[in-house]
């Protein structure tokens, strides 16, 4: 089977980027600066993008590349038994946040509706939790489904497959060449118009200003290091399988290194730029409600579906379209992101089993739709919260560490450092391959005993230890062993070795 590729190393910088700026890097990323030290916690957040993020981009993209596959079949040919891991990796990002991601659109797209004409009222959090989600008391009690919601989870969906069905470069590489600059652009606008309200100069100023005993001398310093490496990893897709199948569908030429550091930077100078929308208008809602900065700044959802309506209810002119405007922002970020998690597994699938493309994108589809209608339900929201939770800490954390005990350790660096040093006609430095053996990795063991610990301690987020063990723990455990009996089944497919397997 012709293996599919990017017309053009722009095209796949346009999707590659597409999927690691996603939701969050609109609102997580500037509510993180504001709690861990503000400006000043640009400087752990550009230490962990040196020594985390670039090494972790350079060696995904290189073992996909290097591998010409998917993230099961790049590490089934570094060594077969595993191969569970690559596996585990789209399984639980396909059948774990991709469902809930999808639902957390949808909400985009009926916020883009409501925007029309301010539907939320003068009671945006009443309206978000009760009238729109209909918030259920806890986890186990599902409740109805919400029509409104479940319709928007269908279109978005469809979108999804609309934009996947057909080939990599024909599909996801044309739309993210539309989609990023109309992100870029309408990002823009929105940062001019929101410097231009009264007030957004504090909100400014709480983004930026630097608290430097938060990051050096704080009581627990260390929280705002392990969150700066842990929101690089997150915001750079790093784990999800998706980087290394983006990179197995480039010219065999490609320069692995430029791509990465390109990827990465783009992305963590997006997120840097989108927080002075979020908290200059933030700035004007203080300004107008006489409330204090630790009222008004909200993170998650909250920020998003509860305090930006807020605001944009306050703006004393174009309320309707600004706020139109920032919905669709979060829809073409969402769909950039998801389109990608969508690739990762079905580039395993097709590399493993020889699936024709449109059968499996239409199958992931309505098994993703009948997945995401869980979260649709009045309990959605808690749902999500358990899900994501756990998924990101104990699946994505997971996932990185073993990739770097794996390739550090157990496959050796030097070899994929041969392949990457080859393809940017330099040699690399040998901090990468420190990085991937011993920062990274000690970083990320520390990120999972810390939050461990937690869980240990209390449930997580206050709920019974019920849903923890059934929704949190068990849909970890549940997605590794899928992973882990898939790797089991017989590759369908002819299996080459790398063309470079000698360096």
């Amino acid at each position: 089977m012709q293996r599919s590729q990017w017309n053009s190393n722009i095209g796949f910088l346009a999707a590659a980027i597409g999927s690691a700026i996603g939701l969050g890097n609109i609102w997580r990323f500037s509510y993180m600066c504001y709690d861990n030290g503000g400006g000043a916690f640009l400087i752990p957040y550009v230490v962990a993008l040196l020594t985390a993020g670039i090494p972790l981009m350079i060696l995904e993209f290189g073992l996909g590349h290097r591998h010409v596959g998917s993230a099961p079949k790049s590490l089934h040919l570094v060594a077969p038994h595993w191969e569970w891991l690559g596996w585990y990796s789209v399984v639980f990002v396909m059948f774990g946040i991709m469902l809930y991601y999808v639902v957390i659109i949808g909400w985009c797209v009926n916020y883009f509706i409501f925007a029309m004409d301010l539907h939320w009222g003068d009671h945006p959090e009443a309206f978000f939790l009760e009238d729109f989600l209909g918030r259920s008391a806890g986890p186990s009690e599902l409740g109805n489904v919400r029509l409104t919601i479940l319709l928007a989870t269908a279109i978005v969906w469809f979108i999804h497959w609309f934009i996947s069905y057909r080939d990599i470069a024909k599909g996801i590489e044309r739309a993210c060449k539309i989609f990023m600059p109309v992100l870029f652009v309408l990002t823009s606008i929105l940062v001019v118009w929101t410097l231009s309200l009264p007030g957004s100069g504090e909100g400014i100023r709480w983004y930026l200003k630097p608290d430097l005993g938060k990051i050096f001398s704080g009581e627990k310093w260390y929280k705002v290091w392990a969150a700066a490496y842990g929101q690089i990893f997150f915001t750079l897709s790093l784990g999800f399988g998706i980087m290394i199948a983006y990179a197995s569908y480039l010219d065999r030429k490609a320069n692995i290194v430029q791509l990465a550091v390109w990827t990465s930077v783009v992305n963590c100078c997006y997120s840097f730029f989108a927080g002075f929308a979020v908290f200059g208008t933030l700035g004007y809602m203080a300004q107008k409600t006489g409330l204090p900065p630790e009222e008004v700044v909200q993170s998650g959802p909250g920020l998003a579906f509860i305090a930006y309506p807020q605001a944009i209810s306050l703006l004393p002119f174009g309320r309707e379209l600004f706020g139109m405007m920032f919905f669709f922002v979060l829809i073409l970020a969402g769909v950039s992101s998801g389109v990608s998690i969508m690739e990762a597994f079905a580039s395993a699938a097709q590399d493993k089993f020889g699936f024709p493309r449109a059968k499996l994108i239409t199958l992931l589809c309505v098994l993703g739709f009948l997945g995401s209608i869980l979260f649709t339900t009045q309990a959605g929201l808690h749902w999500l919260d358990i899900v994501d939770h756990f998924l990101n800490i104990y699946g994505l954390v997971f996932v990185g560490l073993m990739e770097c005990i794996i390739i550090g350790w157990a496959y050796k660096t030097i070899k994929l450092r041969k392949h990457v040093d080859q393809l940017s006609k330099r040699h690399w430095s040998p901090l990468w391959a420190n990085s991937i053996k011993w920062v990274v990795p000690i970083i990320l063991l520390f990120i999972l005993a810390q939050n461990f610990w937690g869980e240990v301690k209390e449930p997580y987020g206050g709920y019974s230890w019920a849903a923890v063990i059934v929704l949190g723990f068990g849909w970890v455990v549940a997605t590794l062993f899928a992973g882990v009996v898939i790797s089991l089944l017989p590759w369908k497919t002819e299996m080459k070795p790398p063309e470079d397997s000698s360096a």
